[in-house]
């Protein structure tokens, strides 16, 4: 167990390394920048109450991705939530091109949104992917497949060209 020192260090460190990361995960899923945020800061309220201890940094990266996916689907799931009109993001500060990629992944079902969130933003692997969304590492790849074919016709782009987000 931490005392009280080692754990507000441990949760400072993650919050440094790791907060802009869960935000634009709960982003992908809520897609509203101060409900993302909302959902961070709940997840390192249960930080600091359930003091989990890891194995490792990336046991502990994967805890905050795990729950902070939980949470945003707590929030959709809210009653308040869903009977709300969304204020829509503004997004002008991006390049238009990435503002077009930003919105045509934001528009993508969540089974697609979310893996190519993780895969091509964060940078994990597809079989990191299904660890952390409790998936088969084939249905991810299928989801990132899929997903990709339907922002390459949403967004265009030549015959043999790659999507790069």
């Amino acid at each position: 167990m931490y005392d009280s020192y080692e754990l507000n260090e441990s949760v400072r460190q993650a919050l440094d390394l790791y907060s802009q990361s869960m935000i634009k995960i709960a982003f992908a899923y809520l897609k509203n920048i101060a409900d993302a945020e909302e959902v961070t800061q709940e997840v390192f309220l249960t930080y600091l109450q359930k003091r989990p201890e890891f194995a490792s940094s990336e046991h502990e990266k994967a805890w905050l991705i795990r729950t902070t996916i939980n949470k945003s689907k707590n929030m959709l799931k809210a009653g308040w939530f869903r009977n709300r009109n969304p204020v829509p993001e503004d997004l002008s500060y991006l390049p238009k091109e990435e503002n077009d990629v930003l919105m045509a992944v934001l528009a993508l079902d969540k089974k697609y949104r979310i893996p190519i969130h993780l895969h091509y933003y964060e940078g994990y692997s597809i079989q990191e992917i299904a660890e952390i969304m409790q998936a088969k590492p084939a249905t991810v790849g299928t989801w990132l497949a899929r997903g990709r074919l339907i922002l390459k016709e949403k967004i265009g782009g030549l015959e043999r060209e790659e999507i790069c987000l």
